[in-house]
């Protein structure tokens, strides 16, 4: 992998999604994907040896399952996100297992403590876990006076913290339970095989720009979602801007324009109702009414950021085509979902973003800055745990609500929010504003994100701080009047 490539993506398993996204998108922008696409798998891996697998014929054929994923995976599956079962054979199954360090001890206190007589030993009286008998609780790993019995968890199903994935068949690979599974994405971009892929929606994307552009089809807008300020850190925020308008973009619309307007509506209705629970973040709505429906009553009603830019945008001109980008594989499901398939045409991530920029030969690091400043801090600070929470804080200063008295709690990554939840449950008290971040550290780790730093935070403070508006009621007032020629 080139430097220049490496700058651009955390792992080599997102630059492999991403150059298969990028050999699709070509051959769909040219209009030959159809007779073409077979020919991808032997370009990416032109061999003779294999890289990453036992054999080239082996890369080859899942290469071929990630362009099926790239052009939308398996209709007849609703979840987002899917399991290629091919590439997904290399990791143990989780459970307790016996290591090198075991000593071979006269005193077999592992043996004692099993209840379910899973343990034996060879002729060196070193231990071995029969997995038809063990049921994983652990109490051989506790007495273990050498630590030589140790828990081994998959990668997906330790970022999985839904407990949605499970090993099954015969090869024992990945299944994702879609009772349960929230559509966050935290496994797939977990896996290091990259076995775990959500499906990508650039084809749709790319037949409304190409309709667009031929002067076939209406305008299409792009609502980016602010966790872009941490992105593509390899140009300007104004040269991404300008990629997307040579793409073929009609307007670019801050989505956290939307955001002004949720934090608005929220701190009101907080006022009104007294407890609440954000919307913003589907995985996290998701969370709510599957784990712990009683409290469902509580979700705002405020629509996300996305959908209320892509419905105002409808609103305004409805033969327009709406497609959001940003870092999060749950918006892609939610997208599907009344009412927001009313507004939002297509979702895709950073990833497929950088993908398509490439696919045209695009080099936004060349091109000239175009400013995009439509929002407040305040909006472009949702992007990271905590943006929102201070955003209705800031909302119900504006409104002089201070003889409310706010109590917010942010959740910053699933297991947090199950957490708290769960004593919200429980009628623990834990305050009167729930914000809900599914992915660790907001919205600037999702799993569609190019790349995962730390300072990736830091990037959307300062994107907060370079907006020209500094506060939400000068953003929802600067709407209303100018929104005609905003959209």
């Amino acid at each position: 992998m080139t430097e220049k490539k490496l700058r651009k993506f955390d792992t080599k398993v997102q630059h492999m999604k991403y150059k298969v996204l990028r050999e699709v998108a070509r051959r769909a922008f040219s209009g030959n994907l159809a007779e073409t696409i077979i020919d991808i798998p032997k370009l990416l891996i032109p061999g003779p040896k294999p890289t990453m697998c036992c054999c080239i014929h082996k890369e080859r054929a899942i290469v071929q399952e990630r362009v099926k994923m790239a052009v939308g995976g398996n209709k007849d599956n609703p979840n987002v996100i899917e399991v290629l079962e091919l590439a997904c054979d290399e990791c143990p199954a989780s459970g307790y297992a016996v290591t090198n360090a075991c000593r071979g001890c006269m005193a077999h206190r592992c043996e004692d403590v099993c209840p379910r007589g899973a343990i034996t030993f060879d002729e060196k009286q070193r231990a071995h876990i029969d997995k038809t008998k063990c049921i994983n609780c652990g109490q051989c790993s506790r007495v273990c006076p050498y630590s030589a019995i140790t828990k081994l968890v998959r990668p997906c199903e330790q970022a999985c913290k839904m407990g949605a994935i499970s090993a099954k068949g015969e090869n024992m690979a990945a299944h994702i339970d879609d009772d349960k599974c929230v559509s966050c994405g935290a496994c797939v971009y977990q896996c290091p095989f990259g076995a775990i892929v959500d499906k990508s929606y650039i084809l749709d994307a790319i037949r409304f720009l190409r309709a667009s552009v031929n002067g076939a089809g209406p305008n299409v807008y792009a609502v980016v979602a602010p966790a872009i300020a941490s992105q593509f850190t390899y140009a300007t925020l104004g040269q991404v801007f300008s990629g997307l308008h040579e793409l073929g973009f009609y307007k670019v619309i801050e989505a956290a324009l939307g955001a002004d307007l949720v934090a608005d509506e929220e701190s009101r209705e907080l006022v009104e109702r007294r407890y609440l629970s954000s919307s913003c973040c589907p995985a996290f709505v998701d969370v709510v009414q599957k784990r712990f429906p009683e409290l469902a009553d509580h979700i705002s009603s405020a629509l996300s950021p996305m959908a209320t830019m892509a419905k105002i945008i409808k609103e305004r001109h409805p033969e327009a085509k709406v497609v959001f980008i940003g870092p999060c594989t749950a918006k892609k499901r939610v997208a599907q979902m009344e009412p927001v398939k009313n507004y939002v045409d297509c979702v895709i991530t950073f990833e497929e973003l950088q993908a398509l920029f490439d696919s045209r030969d695009i080099d936004i690091s060349t091109l000239p800055e175009r400013e995009v400043d439509q929002a407040s801090g305040f909006g472009r600070r949702f992007a990271k745990c905590g943006g929102l929470a201070e955003a209705v804080a800031q909302g119900l200063k504006e409104h002089d609500d201070l003889d409310f008295v706010y109590k917010p709690v942010s959740c910053n990554g699933l297991e947090e929010c199950i957490k708290v939840l769960t004593k919200a449950s429980k009628s623990v008290p834990i305050g009167n504003f729930i914000e809900g971040m599914a992915c660790v550290g907001g919205c600037v780790g999702g799993a569609g994100c190019l790349t995962h730093a730390d300072k990736n935070r830091v990037a959307v403070e300062k994107h907060g701080d370079a907006a020209s508006i500094q506060n939400i009621t000068e953003s929802v007032v600067t709407y209303e009047t100018e929104g005609d020629q905003l959209l």
